[in-house]
């Protein structure tokens, strides 16, 4: 069943759909390059990668790799200090970054990742952070003052900045971004069958409440403290079987074509993308039971921008309210 009772807001940009294939490959690493004033460091400590180092600028913190991969039962601990607002990493090699392990941070630091070669978020890739996630393919992460952190050109020292970031810039052909898992089949129960197209009657309304509760509550997929951005922009984005969750938060999804510029205003559950200086976009696809989930107390807020979106095999989309506002989608 998929009971929406809020008012909406959807961002569609249709026109013919393109498939995304992916597979997650088990062997994986972090590695940092040497293109930041002080570079970041990786040390090892049983199955946990322990990410320190980077170079400091007001409270963002910037960190750089050649490769960005953690396999099943690992983790990415990004240990840096509370003060820090924001933590920016880049990939500057050539492979994509295959993620099935935890990735954490400390404090409420926000986390950006950007791969202009492709991100794969597998079955068991979980978040553990106190901010708001943003993954992309982007080539550049845009600061207000005009500078850029680049993957592809990675700039000299005196280019890092203070400033908050203010959009994404795309090359040509972005590369894709895959979100996997086993869908909400997992969790279905028999009050509440994740594929019931059955018309709604009270006691459903009530049940669908309580599954969303319960998808928001699980420790499946990869899910945000309440009131956070969770955004994902790349070329095209496939979901299968993938679970996101931001309760009472915001989910941006964008899938966009050649050389485009995506904005990012800050808002209070985090950032809000704009679209308006993209040309071309390509294609969103959610199968296999996927979910993507911003339901809470004062509700949440989706956008999903794409060429064309296809939401198929039982996946929902839900910004419901679980308490008394509304939430946006």
């Amino acid at each position: 069943m998929n009971v929406l009772s809020n008012a909406f807001k959807i961002t569609l940009h249709l026109s013919a759909m393109l498939a995304l294939t992916g597979s997650f490959s088990a062997s994986a690493q972090i590695v940092p390059d040497a293109t930041l004033p002080n570079n970041s460091a990786v040390s090892v400590e049983g199955q946990i990668n322990r990410i320190t180092g980077g170079t400091t600028a007001g409270s963002n913190l910037f960190h750089s790799f050649s490769s960005f991969s953690l396999p099943t039962g690992t983790t990415a601990h990004f240990d840096s200090a509370l003060e820090i607002q924001n933590i920016f990493s880049r990939v500057t090699g050539s492979s994509i970054s295959n993620i099935d392990g935890l990735i954490q941070a400390n404090g409420s630091a926000n986390l950006f990742l950007i791969n202009p070669n492709g991100i794969i978020l597998g079955p068991n890739a979980r978040l553990n952070i106190g901010g708001s996630f943003l993954a992309s393919t982007a080539n550049s992460i845009v600061f207000n003052d005009g500078s850029l952190f680049s993957a592809k050109n990675p700039q000299a020292p005196p280019l890092l900045t203070v400033n908050v970031p203010v959009g994404l810039q795309f090359a040509s052909n972005p590369g894709s971004i895959a979100v996997q898992g086993q869908g909400l089949n997992q969790l279905a129960t028999d009050d509440q069958p994740a594929t019931d197209d059955q018309p709604a009657t009270d006691y459903d309304v009530q049940a669908d409440i309580a599954f969303q509760q319960s998808v928001l509550d699980s420790p499946i997929g990869l899910g945000l403290q309440p009131a956070r951005t969770l955004a994902l922009v790349g070329g095209d984005v496939t979901f299968s079987g993938g679970l996101l969750k931001a309760p009472a938060g915001r989910i941006e999804l964008g899938s966009v074509g050649d050389n485009s510029s995506v904005s990012l205003t800050p808002t209070g559950t985090g950032f809000a993308l704009g679209y308006e200086n993209v040309a071309t976009f390509k294609d969103i696809q959610l199968s296999g039971q996927s979910a993507v989930f911003a339901s809470g107390e004062g509700g949440g807020n989706i956008q999903l921008a794409g060429r064309r979106i296809q939401i198929a095999e039982g996946s929902q989309i839900q910004a419901s309210t679980l308490g008394t506002q509304p939430g946006e989608m």
